[in-house]
């Protein structure tokens, strides 16, 4: 058989997927893969942004600013597909799939590469339901990969294979800190769009505020409900209420730390790294059950799940834990164990086989060799 240490070089891969200054889950998770392959003996990781840099000029007019973009995007992937083993896409749905990850798949089979989707949005199912040209196109690539179980079904739903692999989280930057007593100090760090639902989150932290006057809320991140949210926040004259906009991911580990408690309010969501990250930082985690959540959050035992939309049942959770050291104290030690299943020693071995699978090499050759020799023997 062959050694896992004989091939030549490492398995050189193309990743494509966002890059700051977009800010959001994928783009932590495509640069920390990245980052994580820098030196990796086995495979090695560049990226290819879906939003590459061109001249300043042109990035501060709104139409010319796509339509270059678009363009350079475009050329950069006919120039740098030939020369990687595989290319490995991110891709959110609706639109952005379109835009993004179709013409790298597209581009990747006419340099006869091996592609993978890697999509995380937690709307696939609509996606491919109101879309109906969305499942035949996700065919062009040679594997689906998702973050979660969740999504695996929901692309059996619409008759594709997928696979789930984890996302990571980097347990060196989000130190882990014990709370004891819990202290009435409360995060949410999720962009402000309706489907993550924040205002749910705020009138969650009303009732409780109106039990605890010194409670506060810290808001991390930013989007097209942000007014609305601070209006609210006026009209129910709530006090304690930060708005940070958004926050740079390097700083995010400092604005875990302020808090105690991370509050999440989506109707809509897959495997939010925002809830894996407050677990490695110690925060006791109160959520609704949207998308996947639920495979990530066991209630009672690492968080609190109540339904979508209830923000009485927020509340009433998060006043649960206030009132009960001991429950606190559980379910945040549990929630850092369960850290480990993301840690990149635990997520790495299943990219390697993916893209050793994908390119056949190296344990793949040997194990396609050996079955020609026992089917000529």
């Amino acid at each position: 058989m062959l050694s896992r240490n004989k091939h030549p070089r490492p398995i050189r891969v193309l990743l494509i997927g966002p890059d700051l200054p977009i800010i959001g889950g994928q783009t932590v998770q495509a640069l920390m893969i990245v980052e994580r392959f820098r030196n990796d003996a086995d495979v090695h990781v560049d990226m290819q942004p879906i939003n590459p840099p061109f001249l300043p000029p042109m990035q501060r007019v709104k139409y010319l600013r796509t339509v270059v973009t678009s363009v350079k995007y475009l050329l950069d992937l006919i120039t740098k597909v030939p020369q990687y083993d595989a290319v490995h896409i991110f891709s959110a749905s609706y639109f952005s799939f379109i835009l993004s990850p179709v013409p790298a798949g597209i581009i990747s089979r006419v340099f006869r590469k091996k592609s993978i989707l890697h999509y995380h949005s937690g709307e696939a199912d609509d996606h491919f339901t109101r879309w109906k040209s969305a499942a035949p196109i996700t065919r062009i690539f040679d594997r689906i990969i998702t973050p979660s179980n969740y999504l695996v079904d929901v692309f059996r739903k619409h008759e594709m294979e997928a696979r789930s692999i984890s996302n990571v989280v980097d347990t060196e930057r989000f130190k882990f800190r014990s709370r004891s007593p819990l202290r009435p100090v409360f995060l949410s760090s999720r962009s402000l769009e309706p489907l993550y639902n924040v205002e749910c989150t705020v009138r969650a932290f009303s009732i409780i505020q109106s039990l605890i006057p010194d409670a506060s809320l810290v808001i991390a991140g930013d989007g097209s409900q942000r007014e609305r949210l601070a209006d609210l926040v006026k009209e129910l004259e709530l006090r304690n209420v930060e708005f940070l906009g958004m926050v740079q991911p390097d700083e995010m580990p400092g604005v875990y730390d302020r808090a105690d408690v991370f509050l999440n309010t989506p109707n809509v969501d897959n495997m939010p790294n925002s809830i894996i990250e407050a677990f490695a930082s110690g925060l006791a985690v109160v959520s609704t059950n949207a998308g996947a959540i639920p495979h990530i959050v066991d209630h009672g035992r690492n968080g609190l799940l109540v339904e979508k939309g209830d923000h009485d049942g927020i509340a009433r959770e998060a006043l649960r834990l206030l009132s009960d050291p001991q429950l606190a104290r559980r379910i945040t030690e549990e929630a850092f164990r369960d850290c480990e299943n993301y840690k990149w020693r635990s997520v790495r071995q299943q990219w390697v086989e993916l893209y050793e699978e994908l390119t056949m090499r190296p344990r793949y050759q040997a194990v396609a060799a050996d079955e020609r020799t026992s089917v000529t023997s």
